[in-house]
């Protein structure tokens, strides 16, 4: 069955670019098919995967105003070696224009429908809001990976994106469960960060990932080469960091808990 996971967090500047395509490509590496969709106008996603989004002819934008279909959009990225739904600055257009039209908040869950089986791994990188972007994201998941730093505002912040997939979950999308809460950037000299963590573990338990993202300059230097971390650095502490949360995932070792 195909897991499609959403990697969401309303607060920006927490690693969630990063993991979404340091991901994509480690699942990649262990063989499995890979569909990454950047929902982000900004494109980071894109340009990380080694595609330049200012020469698209074609983004998520037309599939979500089904002017054309994912097949006809998706581009492979040779630097990562799964496929990849691109986006650029049009997609900002798509909050306007997505208001009218129906079904509104499930477009993306509804052109999925036609590929989701060519792919082990769907993993969609939203933009740090609650909009509507953000709500296909959340509406085409079936569970939802939560990057956060371990500092005091980030725990203000998670209670409120857990009341948002409740929402969501209630009113859009029964099926939507946390697949886990990831502790990213994390800098173990840091005792807030390790106060956190702990803090997290408590509450939390099996819905934190065992895997810790370090703050590493190989992950910061990547997008700049347009190639994920693992075809930069193979064996940073960045890079080997995301293959164990790929493991993780493979061997299912956090259970998807219902957002409840």
């Amino acid at each position: 069955m195909t897991k499609v996971l959403a990697v969401t967090n309303q607060k920006g500047g927490v690693g969630k670019t990063t993991t979404a395509v340091n991901l994509a490509a480690s699942l990649a590496a262990v063989k499995q098919r890979v569909l990454l969709i950047d929902l982000d106008p900004q494109g980071n996603a894109t340009m990380g995967s080694g595609i330049d989004k200012r020469d698209l002819q074609a983004t998520v934008y037309h599939v979500l105003l089904g002017s054309k279909t994912i097949r006809e959009v998706r581009v492979q990225s040779n630097p990562g070696k799964y496929d990849l739904l691109p986006a650029n600055r049009d997609l900002a257009g798509a909050e306007v224009e997505l208001v009218d039209m129906p079904n509104r908040e499930g477009r993306l869950q509804e052109a999925l429908k036609s590929v989701e089986s060519d792919y082990e791994y769907i993993l969609i990188d939203c933009p740090p809001a609650l909009n509507l972007l953000t709500l296909n994201g959340l509406c085409a998941a079936k569970s939802v990976m939560i990057p956060m730093q371990c500092e005091y505002y980030a725990l203000e912040g998670l209670s409120d994106l857990v009341n948002t997939i409740r929402k969501v979950r209630a009113k859009m999308n029964p099926d939507l469960e946390i697949e886990g809460l990831l502790r990213t950037m994390f800098d173990p000299r840091n005792s807030l960060a390790q106060q956190v963590s702990d803090q997290l573990l408590e509450h939390f338990g099996n819905k934190v990932y065992r895997t810790v993202i370090p703050r590493n300059i190989r992950l910061a230097e990547a997008p700049s080469f347009g190639v994920p971390a693992l075809y930069h650095d193979k064996l940073s502490k960045g890079t080997q960091a995301y293959l164990a949360l790929a493991g993780e995932l493979l061997n299912n070792a956090v259970q998807p808990v219902a957002a409840v």
